[in-house]
């Protein structure tokens, strides 16, 4: 079945021609030209990712993207200016997976697309041992090849970063991760991110796990190092 994806810009001509470009390669696509309709109608209604402009009349993506991620940790491509670095990082903070610059190459967008996707539906990537697909460290579970994860038997529902930033501890429980190795995690080689951007989504993830669990505490930070998951 072809993956859906929602493309949320006020630029008719990027609409026109960014559809066109992915209905060619296979995608369904689903197109809003400002934040609320998009709201409005992602809500109930499916998709496997979503391409978002940042600068929007009305409502613009980082306002889009915060509402969104009350409900939903879809993966999320942001749709930036080369002028707006600051949204850019505050994006990622934000729990946006990735970002291409405008003026972007239609091909370079499809491919960082498919790259999420596959992020997104086998998080294992090149691992092919079935053992090394689920990880359980005491009330935590995690099985990247279905992108479930729960503490204490209940769901904890991650985007795509959180989840490979967690994997990437979890695995390498009692050893800690340097921000760097964190980055390389999540986003691989092909994007910067600041050390300020690793902590926002560390700090993310223990939110999400203390409305479990309030004393939950298994993420160490080592300040001036890195980050530890305690090996219980």
């Amino acid at each position: 079945m072809a993956n859906t994806i929602a493309l949320i810009d006020d630029d008719r001509n990027i609409i026109t021609s960014v559809t066109m470009a992915l209905e060619a390669e296979g995608f369904c696509v689903r197109t809003f030209t400002d934040g609320e309709s998009a709201l409005r109608g992602l809500k109930g209604n499916s998709v496997d990712l979503i391409v978002l402009d940042i600068k929007m009349p009305r409502i613009d993506g980082i306002e889009v993207l915060k509402r969104l991620r009350k409900w939903s940790d879809l993966p999320v491509i942001f749709l930036t200016s080369k002028d707006d670095e600051i949204d850019e990082i505050f994006g990622l903070r934000m729990g946006a997976d990735d970002y291409v610059t405008k003026p972007f190459s239609q091909r370079l967008l499809i491919e960082r697309i498919r790259t999420l996707l596959r992020r997104s539906e086998v998080i294992i990537g090149e691992v092919g041992d079935s053992d090394e697909q689920v990880i359980n460290r005491g009330q935590l579970a995690m099985n990247s090849s279905r992108h479930l994860c729960s503490w204490n038997g209940k769901a904890v529902d991650l985007t795509v970063t959180e989840f490979l930033i967690l994997r990437a501890l979890a695995m390498r429980a009692g050893y800690v991760k340097s921000r760097d190795q964190l980055m390389d995690a999540a986003y691989g080689e092909r994007i910067y991110v600041d050390d300020r951007t690793i902590d926002s989504h560390i700090k993310r993830i223990r939110k999400k796990f203390r409305t479990i669990s309030n004393d939950f505490d298994c993420i160490e930070t080592l300040y001036g190092i890195g980050y530890r998951y305690k090996d219980r």
